[in-house]
């Protein structure tokens, strides 16, 4: 935990340069059926909803959103939804807080605060490849039970 429990610095301006790259990288990948830059109803992160073809008939939805700062803070944000209106969500952070270090995971299945402290890499491309890889081993694990 950090030693100054004052309110925390700002993460800075969003990195829109980085988020665009990472959607571009996002629609490369076939496990996407939409990738949205900043839509209008959350204007500063990259939102990638999931095939839902990955899944079984249980889940109804299961996205990805990602915000990037130019202080190479960041926020990776999984969440599926269920029919019987359940939840399942966990959370990647890299950002000054209170509540953890810096680099910090919020574990399923409600990404609870405070999370993990954890390490991640200082690259982008990084940072997204060890959650999309998490993500996946997630997916896999519907279909091996």
């Amino acid at each position: 935990m950090p030693d100054d429990t004052a309110e925390p610095p700002s993460r800075g301006p969003i990195d829109t340069e980085i988020l665009d790259r990472v959607a571009a990288h996002l629609a490369r990948s076939e496990r996407f059926a939409d990738i949205q830059t900043r839509p209008s109803y959350a204007p500063n992160p990259v939102v990638a909803n999931y095939d839902l073809g990955y899944f079984p008939s249980g889940v109804t939805r299961a996205s990805l959103r990602i915000r990037w700062f130019e202080t190479d803070d960041f926020n990776v944000h999984y969440s599926e939804q269920y029919r019987t209106d359940d939840s399942w969500e966990c959370r990647w952070d890299r950002h000054p807080n209170d509540h953890n270090t810096r680099e910090h995971f919020h574990p399923p299945p409600d990404a609870p605060t405070p999370g993990g402290d954890a390490d991640y890499p200082d690259e982008w491309r990084d940072v997204l490849a060890t959650v999309l890889t998490r993500l996946d081993d997630r997916i896999k694990a519907f279909w091996d039970e």
